[in-house]
């Protein structure tokens, strides 16, 4: 009795969780570029990021495991709040270099990310 008694509404409660959360907006990810880095461990994406029907302009990068495909909630090393061309290029193994344009609102810019430092030009 006591198993049905809290199983029940608990059940009621998830569903109602699972189905509200499948009726929020979720994120649009645009992909500018991807290039894999020269020791082929990790690829460096360039992309643009929407959640919940903003319109805001922003372009970030992100490190993800060589091949594998970006996470709609990836964490990103630089983020701005422009759509901009940042000419990302891997300068060895462990360096990436990026350009900002002059100006431009940063919201989060990190001088390295998992291992790999981050040069901004």
């Amino acid at each position: 009795m006591f198993v049905a008694l809290t199983a029940l509404p608990a059940a009621v409660v998830g569903a109602g969780i699972w189905y509200w959360a499948g009726t929020l907006p979720g994120c649009e990810v645009s992909i500018q570029n991807r290039l894999a880095a020269p020791d082929g461990r990790f690829d460096l994406v360039v992309f643009s990021r929407r959640c919940g029907g903003s319109d805001a302009p922003n372009t970030q990068a992100a490190l993800v495991p060589a091949g594998e495909g970006l996470p709609e909630d990836a964490a990103s090393f630089v983020s701005i709040g422009k759509e901009a061309d940042l000419g990302a290029r891997w300068d060895g193994p462990g360096k990436i270099e990026l350009s900002l344009p002059p100006g431009v609102q940063i919201y989060r810019q990190d001088a390295s990310v998992a291992g790999v430092t981050v040069v901004y030009r």
